[in-house]
C-alpha cells in the first residue's frame, strides 16, 4: 500500500503547476465578475477527470494509477480551457494594455494579502480538522456522524458561497471606483440573499433532516446516532449565512488582517467552547465549539463593518 501510494503521489504531483494556474485564473476571472469562466473551467475538469480516470485505470494496463494519470490530464484541459477564456474574452485588452503592465507593482501588497489568508486557511484547518479529531475520540459511530454532519454543513456553504463570490467581485470593482454608494448598495442586497439563503436551508433541514443523513448512509445504528444532532442542522444556516457573505466582501476589499484576526478568534472560540462544555455534554460540545466559531466571525466581520471603515482603513 506504501508503495502505491508513493507511485501514485509522483503522478499526481505533476498536476500541481496546472491546479495553482487555475486557482490563478478563477481569482482573475471572478476579481473581473466573470463567474461562467470559472464555472466553465470545473465543469470540464471534472468530466476530463472522471472520463480520463475511468478509461485509464479500466481500459489500460495502468489499473489504478490510471486514476492519478487521468487527474493530471484533466487539470491541464482545465487550464487550457481557461487560457482559451482568457484569449477570447481578454485577448485584446491584454494587446491593449501590455505596454502598461508592471509584474512587480503591488508584489509587496500581494503577498501581504497572500500571507494573512494563509493564516486564515491554517485557523480554518485547525477547527475543520479538530472537528473530526475531537469526534474520533467518542467512538467510531459519532465519528461517521460528524463526518455525515459536516458534508451536510458544507452543502449549504457552496450555495452560499456564490454570493460570497459576488461580494468578492462586486466589492474589489467598487472600492477600486471609490464609489462608496454603490458598495453599500451591494452589501446590503448580498445581505438580503444570503439571509433568504439561510432561511430556506433552515426550513429544508428542518423538514428533511433525517433524510438528508439517510441518503449518506443506511447504517441504521449511525442514523439514530445522528438524530440528536439534528437542531444543531437546522440552527446552522442562519448563524452561519453572514459569516461567509462577509468573507466575501472583505476578501474583495483586500482586508487581510482583518479577515486574518477573524478567523484567529474564531479558532480560539471553537477551542474554548468545546473545553467548557465538554465534562458535561461530551460530543455535543464539539457543536458548540464549531457554532461559536461561527458566532464570532458573524460578530467580528459586522462589528468591523459598522466602524464604517472598510474603504479607508483596508484598502490595500
Amino acid at each position: 500500500m506504501a508503495e502505491f501510494a508513493r507511485h501514485y503521489f509522483f503522478i499526481r504531483i505533476w498536476a500541481a503547476p496546472a491546479t495553482l494556474a487555475l486557482m490563478v485564473f478563477k481569482g482573475w476571472f471572478i476579481g473581473m465578475q466573470n463567474t461562467v469562466a470559472p464555472m466553465v473551467c470545473d465543469i470540464v475538469v471534472n468530466v476530463v477527470n472522471m472520463a480520463a480516470s475511468y478509461l485509464l485505470a479500466v481500459h489500460t494496463p495502468l489499473g489504478l494509477l490510471g486514476v492519478a494519470h487521468g487527474t493530471v490530464i484533466a487539470q491541464y484541459v482545465g487550464l487550457v480551457t481557461a487560457f482559451v477564456f482568457l484569449g477570447f474574452k481578454y485577448g485584446h485588452l491584454i494587446r491593449e494594455n501590455f505596454s502598461k503592465i508592471r509584474i512587480f507593482n503591488g508584489l509587496g501588497r500581494g503577498f501581504k494579502l497572500s500571507g494573512n489568508l494563509f493564516i486564515r486557511s491554517l485557523g480554518f484547518m485547525a477547527i475543520y480538522v479538530g472537528f473530526t479529531a475531537l469526534a474520533s475520540k467518542y467512538g467510531d459511530e459519532q465519528l461517521a456522524v460528524s463526518a455525515i454532519m459536516m458534508k451536510l454543513f458544507m452543502l449549504f456553504s457552496y450555495f452560499v458561497d456564490g454570493f460570497a463570490y459576488a461580494g468578492e467581485a462586486l466589492t474589489g470593482r467598487f472600492i477600486g471606483a471609490d464609489d462608496k454608494r454603490q458598495l453599500h448598495r451591494a452589501v446590503k442586497i448580498l445581505f438580503r440573499w444570503s439571509v433568504g439563503i439561510g432561511l430556506l436551508f433552515t426550513v429544508v433541514y428542518a423538514a428533511a433532516g433525517e433524510w438528508s443523513v439517510r441518503l449518506m448512509t443506511d447504517d441504521a445504528a449511525v442514523i439514530a446516532a445522528a438524530r440528536p444532532f439534528l437542531p444543531w442542522l437546522i440552527a446552522m444556516p442562519l448563524v452561519s449565512c453572514l459569516a461567509f457573505m462577509w468573507d466575501g466582501i472583505y476578501i474583495g476589499a483586500t482586508a487581510g488582517t482583518a479577515v486574518r484576526n477573524c478567523m484567529l478568534w474564531a479558532a480560539l472560540g471553537f477551542i474554548l467552547g468545546y473545553l467548557a462544555c465538554y465534562r458535561f455534554w461530551g460530543v455535543q460540545a464539539i457543536y458548540v465549539g464549531y457554532f461559536v466559531h461561527l458566532l464570532v466571525r458573524t460578530a467580528y466581520l459586522s462589528a468591523k463593518w459598522m466602524k464604517g471603515k472598510i474603504v479607508e482603513r483596508w484598502r490595500g
